[in-house]
């Protein structure tokens, strides 16, 4: 039970620290405590744990715009941020975490405001068809993390540039449109600004967790610990994946989401695996890694380490994935012995 709530508003726009002060308060986090944690960005593409910002976005011109790329703790898909999105976290005891609530409580916030919500794609809200608010889930020991991001009124032309929606599934035909995906509120609500989406989500909580939260300052925390937190969040070896010479490549969507498999074999071995996916479930993939790494590229070892290492896992929905997985690995397998490849 949530016995006390807080709110953090950040003083930066820097991404890379804001998501330095969330995996802080996560870090913290007191029992039966829940906090709201609000930010706004200069430009930035936010990916998720397991994405590659290579699929996801016009890294090159990207940068050279004077954009940044983060990666997140939390699964999921792409964030486009800039000042005229507010991003927002809820971070509490995994034990409270409902994803349903939580998206309840932000689409009780842009409802306040005036907007017309409905459920969108993945754990997005949406008006008339297109997504507003983008989401994504982390849990991590005692805690888990919900977060967010609003489009209030972003800079459409740089949002349509930077982005490549769909990923690496849409890399051989035609692309959706940003457009077409994305709404913004001031679309619908043009008097409707960041500060007024901040005031809604912090009414939002506070009726949600019924209590009043006390507020935060950022002078509370271990400067040099965030600092330092702040620059592994920078660092390039955190937000690109490492160029090895992988030779085996398969790739699917499912209900769960997207994702693309790669393994580096070597001898008959698999040297190295790494999975690129949009699925909330942000811890999985590493495991799944871990397992194929050092695996004999022989469908029956692949099968036998998936039951050996996920043997632990109780999640129905977590077993579902990684049972998808395997098969989508060995189907491939069976599919290039049958036409002779490697």
């Amino acid at each position: 039970m949530i016995r006390k709530t807080a709110c953090l508003i950040a003083r930066s726009t820097d991404p890379c620290r804001n998501l330095a002060l969330e995996k802080h308060l996560m870090d913290t986090l007191p029992e039966s405590t829940a906090i709201l944690f609000l930010n706004r960005s200069e430009r930035a593409v936010t990916i998720g744990r397991n994405q590659n910002p290579w699929y996801e976005c016009n890294v090159e011109s990207f940068l050279e715009s004077g954009g940044t790329i983060a990666r997140r703790l939390t699964g999921g898909g792409t964030f486009y941020q800039d000042a005229g999105t507010v991003q927002y976290s809820i971070i509490l005891p995994k034990t409270e975490f409902h994803a349903q609530q939580q998206l309840a409580l932000a689409a009780r916030a842009a409802s306040r405001l005036g907007m017309a919500v409905q459920n969108g794609p993945g754990a997005s809200l949406a008006t008339a068809g297109r997504s507003f608010c983008l989401n994504a889930f982390y849990k991590a020991g005692s805690r888990a993390l919900h977060n967010g991001v609003i489009l209030v009124e972003p800079d459409r032309e740089q949002m349509e540039n930077s982005l490549l929606p769909g990923g690496k599934r849409f890399r051989d035909q035609p692309r959706p449109m940003v457009e077409a995906l994305y709404t913004s509120l001031s679309e619908h609500l043009p008097a409707v600004d960041p500060a007024a989406v901040e005031e809604a989500l912090v009414s939002s909580f506070a009726s949600f967790y019924g209590s009043r939260p006390i507020w935060l300052d950022e002078q509370m925390f271990d400067e040099s610990a965030i600092t330092q937190t702040a620059a592994s969040f920078a660092d390039p070896g955190w937000v690109y994946p490492e160029a090895l010479p992988y030779d085996f490549s398969v790739d699917e969507t499912f209900p769960w989401g997207s994702i693309t498999v790669l393994l580096w074999r070597e001898g008959g071995m698999i040297r190295q695996a790494r999975i690129f996916s949009d699925a909330m479930e942000a811890a999985l993939f590493e495991r799944i890694q871990q397992s194929l790494t050092g695996c004999p590229y022989l469908i029956g070892a692949i099968s036998t380490r998936f039951q050996q290492r996920l043997g632990l896992v109780k999640d129905p929905r977590l077993l579902q994935i990684a049972g998808d997985v395997c098969k989508l690995i060995c189907g491939r397998i069976r599919t290039l012995d049958r036409q002779g490849g490697a």
